[in-house]
Order: structure tokens, then sequence, then C-alpha cells
């Protein structure tokens, strides 16, 4: 899986996102398109877009939706700071890989949503509607979902959604079916012991789970780092330990479920999350 999935699309003529700070509203208010410059190399966390992702070995997607101050169109975008692609464009972009390649199966995880009303949601709701149709699997037990079940139903998309509303649509898994504990460190040692704890903790059905091999900048780390980036800064410095841990783990109902990280194509990470299903014991070999 990849971290914050759309960000490789962050518009630096847009505005700031909603949930961002009064502090960093005002520092953009006053340096303009120079603080947005630098927000973008700490607020984008992937360079490959989604298609390339998808081709990569990709399959989970994290996105955060939300629409722009005074857009007159009133779409809903991709956002983390600030605004990314369109949703519309996003998922079909998706669509036109999954077309492609019928037995192929992704999740799309919309765990945050910014100044988003009721009509919106229903909004996005009628565009995944659209979009995917019968490829949506509808919501049922997590350990239910095998690959063959998948290909038997035809179904290629699990849609999670962290909010109410994914009680009233049938297509829509609740966000608490993708767990994501946050380790938010700067710390590749202590970023790894919350990865095992969670791992300990989780537990062993019911629902999916995510290990977020993600490192989180403090202010101070941005500020020592500001021209530089979150990549060079941090992301890169800490992928030996970081991909160490990974190589280790085990799949399954008590080990690694879901794994994603920043600039997925650094390093092996893909080849080496993907690699990890082959240690499932034999006959479980189907199964997600």
């Amino acid at each position: 899986g990849s971290h914050d999935s759309f960000s490789f699309y962050i518009d630096e003529a847009s505005p700031v996102g909603p949930e961002q700070p009064e502090t960093v509203q005002n520092f953009v208010s006053v340096f303009g398109t120079v603080a947005k410059k630098l927000m973008r190399k700490w607020l984008a966390t992937q360079t490959m877009n989604f298609t390339s992702q998808l081709g990569a070995g990709i399959r989970y997607f994290d996105l955060r939706i939300s629409t722009k101050p005074r857009d007159p169109d009133n779409e809903l975008y991709f956002a983390h700071g600030l605004f990314s692609a369109k949703v519309k464009e996003g998922l079909e972009e998706i669509n036109a890989f999954l077309a492609d390649h019928p037995k192929e199966v992704v999740f799309l995880d919309f765990n945050h949503f910014y100044g988003m009303q009721k009509y919106h949601h229903e909004k996005l709701v009628q565009m995944l509607k659209d979009t995917y149709g019968n490829k949506m699997c509808p919501a049922i037990f997590a350990h239910e979902v095998s690959l063959q079940y998948l290909w038997e139903k035809e179904h290629q998309v699990l849609v999670f959604y962290h909010s109410p509303v994914a009680l009233e649509v049938p297509f829509l898994w609740p966000g608490q079916m993708m767990p994501a504990p946050w380790a938010n460190t700067t710390d590749p040692e202590k970023l790894i012991q919350f990865l095992q704890a969670s791992i300990t903790e989780r537990r062993k059905k019911g629902s999916f789970f995510i290990s977020q091999v993600v490192l989180t900048p403090k202010a101070s780390t941005v500020v020592k780092g500001v021209a530089s980036g979150l990549r060079e800064t941090i992301t890169e410095r800490a992928l030996p330990a970081m991909m160490q841990w990974v190589r280790t783990q085990k799949p399954g109902e008590s080990g690694v479920n879901i794994i994603t990280a920043d600039f997925v194509e650094l390093g092996d990470f893909i080849s080496t999350v993907i690699k990890l299903n082959y240690s499932l014991d034999e006959g479980e070999d189907d199964t997600t």
C-alpha cells in the first residue's frame, strides 16, 4: 500500500487545505508561492501516479477527500495540506487498470474528509457507483473475503469509508474494518517498536490491518531540512532499518496484513512485501 497515495499530484497553485492550522495558513498568506513550494516538498509522499503504482504492485490506496473553498464547480479533491487531483479523475484512472486486469483487486480507504457536508458524501457515493458499479464488493466478514470469492463474484474493489455514511450503503465497508495505527514519530527505532506492538495487539479475526512504515516529521525537522523535503531528510535515511523490519515479518491472522510506505518505489519495498505472501501456509495462498 501507499501512504497519501494521491500526493504525487499536489497543486502548488491551489489554496491551503481547510484542515491546516492557522500558523500554516498565515505562513502561506505572507510568503505565497514560495511557501507552497516548500510545503509540497514535505506534503508529497509519493512520486508515482495511480497507474504507475498499480503497475508496480500497489493494491491499497490511502485517500483523503476535501471540498475546495470558493470552488464554483463544487468538486471533490484529494488533499493533504494542499489540493491534489479531482477525485473523479483518480477513480477513473484506477478503474481503467481494473478493466484491463480483471483478476486484480484494490482496496480504496477513504479515511479523512475535510469540509464535507451530507450532500458531498452523497456525491462521492454516487461517483463510486458510477465508476465501479458491480466491481465493488459489499461489506461482509473480512475473513470470508478470499481472492477466489472475489473472482467468482467478479468483484475487484473494496471501499472502506471512515464516516457513519458507511452504515447506510451496502458497498461501503466501515472504517473500523481497516484500522491503521499511527506511530507519529521521526525515530525509526520507535517506529519499529510501535509496529511490533501493534501487530501483537491485533485482533486475530474480524478486520483488515495496516502497518504504516511511515515516519512523521516534527516542526523542528521541517525547519532544519526545509529546502530538502521529506524524502531526502527522513525517508531515504531511515529506509534500511524500516526495510529490515518488513523483511522479517510473517503474514497471516497474527502477523502483517497490509503494509504502507512513503515513496513506494524506494529500495525494494514493493517486491519485499509481495514476497511475504509466499510464506503463507500451503492451502492459504488464495486468501487476502
